[in-house]
């Protein structure tokens, strides 16, 4: 069934392709149930194309602007994310150091026009992400700097080994570097009964094997379990910075962060 009225983000997902707008149809049921079945068996679910080329080209020119209004961390941290355990040998994943370092474009930094911002406003898009996570309910975070960012990696900067705190990320790329930038990840390398604490340490000791660099082409949108899965963006080499967006839900009404964190990840407070 066609629309009509044309949707807030008309012209930036490829709906013919991806029909977010029309999921009650049969073609639209369908497709949430084989991006539901591609999470469940890989852990993450990769939509390429998911955004129009003229979108994406958009979105990056909208970084660029705001390049120098970004804010740059620099940072080491274990992979949980958490301060180092004193009480275990340094190499251990509760106290080995791993190292982040980005720029970072806040929610409130973006101008309303944004593709990403008309796109991730829009209740179809939370609706279809819902519809493949099994979530009876979710929201859109309701804090005004870390709902959605632009993450850009220049000539040096990477994201470390981790495991993230929520259950699921949602990310959007819209550049990739000239070399390296890559995003890699061990599905269920830890699990509620299992810490697998020798496993992750070989992985930080350098040893690879195993790990799934998943295809992240320019417009490519990605559902994550990021929660059991270590995952991290390798090194970027060369002028071309990666580009790529952070789309935040959560299942409870005015989910925002605390002010020390606020201040950690962007450099201020609101």
């Amino acid at each position: 069934m066609t629309r009509a009225i044309a949707p807030t983000y008309a012209g930036i997902v490829d709906l013919d392709r991806y029909p977010i707008d029309d999921l009650d149809s049969d073609r639209g049921r369908a497709f949430v149930a084989e991006c539901r079945e591609q999470l469940q068996r890989a852990g993450v679910c990769n939509l390429p194309g998911f955004l129009t080329a003229e979108a994406v080209a958009e979105m990056v020119r909208h970084a660029d602007a705001l390049d120098s209004a970004a804010y740059r961390t620099n940072s080491t941290h274990t992979v949980y994310l958490e301060p180092a355990d004193e009480d275990v040998p340094p190499s251990h994943p509760r106290a080995a150091q791993q190292r982040s370092a980005k720029k970072t474009i806040a929610y409130d930094q973006m101008p309303a026009e944004a593709p990403i911002r008309r796109l991730y406003e829009s209740d179809d898009l939370t609706t279809f992400i819902a519809g493949v996570l099994g979530k009876a309910e979710l929201h859109r975070s309701a804090d005004p700097l870390d709902a959605l960012t632009i993450a850009l990696y220049e000539d040096g900067d990477e994201l470390g080994w981790h495991f993230d705190r929520s259950e699921f990320s949602v990310t959007v790329m819209y550049q990739e570097a000239e070399s390296g930038g890559d995003f890699d990840y061990y599905p269920a390398l830890r699990s509620a009964g299992n810490d697998n604490y020798e496993a992750i340490e070989t992985v930080l000791a350098g040893d690879t094997d195993g790990a799934v660099q998943l295809p992240s082409g320019p417009g490519t949108l990605a559902f994550f379990h990021g929660r059991n899965a270590m995952h991290r963006v390798s090194p970027v080499v060369g002028s071309r910075p990666r580009i790529n967006s952070v789309l935040t839900y959560g299942e409870q009404p005015d989910m925002r962060l605390n002010e020390h964190t606020q201040a950690l990840f962007y450099g201020r407070t609101v």
